[in-house]
């Protein structure tokens, strides 16, 4: 007997309480090892308009739904005993009829209307609302997965109405039309009707075979990121795809970048039994995040794990470096600042700021390795938008070029040198270290660590792979990687459908970016026609009178959705910077809730909420965010734009304010809110809207 679980059962899963939870899983376990299991008590559901549904009892009020027929069983739902009835009377599982995939479908109800006369002043009638698809024919509709049942309805849709109305549609068809009544012409799902009904590949992430205990336990372990068992046919398409040379994927945050990544260097694995595959990312915080879920997705394939390696591009740097050079000791941010003061002192004349030393440093001389004079009075600067003249150029060399002696006479190297001379020596490798290298927020790895990934691609097809998101850009200057031999014009794909955030949070954080971001060599990230498959609450964005209003109004707002059923570690606080923590971990305490400060080495931890810098947020996801201290000269950071140089640099600082802002919005799935304290921030008007 096949044993099947639906997405429906796990996010139904996921809304009970933790006792509730491990009965049920405690009676998926017994049902998947003997469904006839004597001890079971089945209850046929016969008054309903679905076959073959049954309910189980998992405890007095906590009810299985599952529907089972002679040659499987499916988990459908599970719910307290009324609910989980009324779930089941208004479902059916069905073929399509056109796409040949199998559907879950929600039975229209049908209302009768009963005419009551009434008399009115006759007035000028409303303009009837457009329907964007009244036009549309029933085979059209049904070619993109619209149950027949529900035709006469997505005609009558309104755009007001499409998104309730989607949320009543199996997954393809809600996607297609958000799609289609956003100005995107979305792809028909295969016409498979040859085959089983579950294998048609919109089935597959609906459904799926559980074919051990240890199997559904991943499934059941993990409700809310079922990333892991259900993937949508768009991601993966991109993960099984074979391409010729450098290929990147992106979208806006929530459409599964990450999910493609994890699942693509899976895929690397398996079908190259022989290779070592690399999954890396910028920061030691993300790759242990990427390292957790990467052991639930391969839980039950524990081989694949000793040739699919985890490490952030620095650890990885390091370790290689140390292989092929005699060890040096890694210069730290702080150490260079150092330098470039002491330099600045001996150089007469010169009158640049340190924030200005510092950032030409990292982003033009030690970023492209300049080592000459000739280099850096003829480098383009891309990136930097402050004018200098020779002269100017010159004053800066002779600080730099101390920097530089001073670096080799203490034996330091920086990341930067250290990539680079990765990349030359690579090469000379009868083998390289990893046979295919999937890249996570590609978006801001550093000009070093690209020429050194494609030395460790070596031109190979399929073996660099990049999922990121432009918009998402906040700790790297926008530089030409077609120039550094990276190509991933034509191997480019958008991902457009958003799972991770609600429909109202997507629509309000899309507001502080434009509708598209383009690289530098051209490649361009349409923003619009990205849409949500669901609702969620809407944000809430609140300019408070002072500190002390605002730690009460976020407490209060923190201790109503724990109330709600959403646990700490569901939950996170973040700030623009370090100076603001105080005042979040007031509000935590205040809510009465257990929390965890994180920073580079702490990641997020299971019953405490999570509270750090925006920066530090990137990659991660919460059901429920609170974004504090939002208040003028906090964010766009007053400290940042005090140091530019030049008034043309101000655009790029405010640019990737505003996109720190975005990510901090983002790592919200279903509740957000945003306050101010003080003045508020310019942008909590763009949020707004």
């Amino acid at each position: 007997m096949e044993f099947r679980i639906a997405d429906t059962f796990t996010d139904s899963l996921a809304k009970l309480t933790g006792e509730e939870q491990k009965r049920a899983k405690t009676t998926a376990f017994d049902l998947q090892l003997n469904p006839k299991n004597q001890g079971l008590n089945f209850h046929r559901l016969d008054r309903i308009k679905g076959k073959d549904f049954w309910s189980v009892r998992v405890s007095d009020d906590v009810r299985i739904i599952v529907h089972q027929t002679g040659e499987s069983m499916l988990l459908c739902y599970v719910d307290h005993h009324d609910e989980a009835y009324s779930w089941a009377e208004r479902r059916k599982l069905e073929t399509h009829p056109k796409t040949g995939a199998a559907q879950l479908v929600e039975i229209r109800e049908e209302v009768q209307v009963v005419m009551v006369p009434k008399y009115v002043e006759v007035e000028t009638p409303a303009p009837e609302k457009p329907r964007p698809f009244a036009a549309m024919t029933e085979d059209d509709l049904l070619s993109y997965g619209v149950p027949p049942e529900w035709l006469a309805d997505v005609r009558q849709a309104t755009e007001e109405s499409i998104l309730e109305l989607a949320s009543h549609l199996p997954a393809e068809a809600s996607e297609a039309l958000l799609n289609l009544a956003t100005g995107t012409t979305p792809v028909k799902p295969q016409v498979v009707l040859e085959v089983d009904p579950f294998e048609h590949p919109d089935a597959q992430r609906r459904f799926r075979v559980m074919h051990n205990v240890e199997e559904l336990e991943l499934a059941l372990e993990y409700p809310w990121e079922k990333w892991m068992v259900f993937l949508h046919p768009a991601q993966r398409e991109l993960v099984e795809r074979h391409f010729n040379g450098p290929a990147r994927v992106s979208g806006s945050a929530g459409t599964g970048k990450t999910i493609v990544a994890l699942h693509r260097a899976v895929f690397l694995a398996r079908t190259n039994p022989d290779s070592r595959v690399l999954l890396t990312t910028f920061s030691d915080t993300l790759a242990n995040a990427l390292q957790t879920k990467l052991r639930r997705l391969i839980g039950n394939e524990p081989r694949l794990g000793e040739r699919l390696e985890v490490h952030s591009m620095n650890a990885l740097g390091q370790r290689l470096y140390q292989l092929h050079f005699r060890p040096r000791e890694v210069a730290s941010r702080e150490i260079v600042r150092e330098l470039l003061a002491a330099a600045g002192k001996e150089v007469e004349g010169q009158s640049f700021s340190q924030h200005f030393l510092l950032t030409e440093w990292e982003q033009v001389v030690d970023a492209w390795q300049l080592d000459s004079w000739d280099a850096y009075r003829d480098v383009a600067r891309l990136g930097r938008k402050t004018r200098l003249a020779e002269k100017q150029r010159s004053l800066l060399w002779a600080i730099f070029e101390r920097v530089h002696k001073e670096l080799a006479a203490r034996h330091l190297v920086t990341v930067s040198q250290m990539f680079t001379r990765l990349a030359e020596r690579l090469p000379e490798s009868e083998r390289p270290p990893f046979d295919f290298t999937v890249v996570d927020e590609a978006q801001d790895i550093s000009v070093a660590q690209l020429r050194f990934l494609k030395a460790l691609g070596g031109g190979r097809p399929d073996s660099l792979f990049f999922a990121g998101d432009l918009g998402q850009r906040i700790f790297q200057q926008p530089f030409s990687w077609k120039a550094l031999g990276v190509d991933v014009r034509g191997r480019s794909r958008t991902l457009r459908i958003n799972y991770r955030t609600s429909h109202q949070i997507r629509m309000q954080a899309d507001r502080l970016l434009g509708p598209e971001v383009s690289d530098v060599d051209g490649n361009t990230e349409e923003r619009r026609g990205a849409v949500s498959v669901f609702n969620g609450a809407e944000p809430l964005v609140l300019a408070l009178n002072g500190p002390d209003e605002e730690i009460e109004t976020v407490a209060l707002w923190i201790a109503d959705r724990s109330a709600e059923g959403v646990l700490p570690h569901e939950i996170g606080v973040f700030v623009r910077s370090e100076g603001e923590l105080e005042r979040a971990t007031a509000a935590v305490e205040a809510a009465g809730l257990p929390f965890r400060v994180l920073d580079d080495t702490v990641s997020t931890t299971s019953g405490h909420v999570s509270v750090c810098t925006m920066h530090l947020a990137k990659g991660l996801e919460f059901r429920a965010v609170a974004v504090m201290a939002c208040d003028d000269e906090v964010i766009p950071s007053q400290e940042r734009i005090e140091t530019v140089a030049d008034d043309s640099d101000l655009h790029e600082v405010y640019e990737t304010e505003r996109q720190l802002l975005y990510v901090a919005c983002t790592r919200a799935r279903d509740y957000l809110l945003v306050t101010s304290a003080d003045v508020p921030s310019e942008f909590l008007d763009d949020l707004r809207g």
